[in-house]
């Protein structure tokens, strides 16, 4: 039986992003803090070059890009029962799911419009899923 795909829309993915956020701080809380405490580096600096930016960055950029790699999905994603798919339907290589998941994302998040056209495309693409042919569906249960 060949049923039809459906996306995801831009509030489904908000709900999941918003998920994945709070699971990308709590990490940063139980790794990150007691590391820097012990190392007695500052963890009040929040400019772009700060050790602590440079921390955050690399743990939310490893999330999105390992959860992605290995289960097509973050936990947001699988709570809400989304995934992440190329549109050719082949699996995810290294190479789209860096280029999604860290160029992508920092082009999305800096336009803000590169999140907000999901509402609006046929195949609910941000402007990174459209750089990498990729999109995110509901996953059948």
């Amino acid at each position: 039986m060949n049923r039809q795909v459906r996306y995801a829309g831009f509030w489904m993915r908000f709900w999941a992003y918003l998920l994945d956020l709070i699971v990308i701080g709590s990490i940063g809380r139980i790794l990150i803090k007691p590391v820097f405490r012990v190392l007695d580096l500052s963890l009040s600096e929040w400019n772009m070059f700060a050790p602590i930016s440079i921390a955050s960055a690399v743990i939310f950029y490893l999330y999105f890009m390992l959860m992605t790699k290995y289960f097509d999905q973050t936990l947001g994603k699988m709570v809400f029962g989304l995934k992440v798919i190329e549109l050719n339907k082949e699996k995810l290589t290294w190479g789209t799911i860096l280029f999604r998941e860290w160029i992508g994302r920092f082009i999305s998040a800096t336009t803000i419009v590169g999140y907000l056209i999901v509402a609006f495309l046929p195949k609910k693409q941000g402007i990174h899923d459209l750089f990498t042919d990729t999109s995110v569906i509901h996953v059948e249960r």
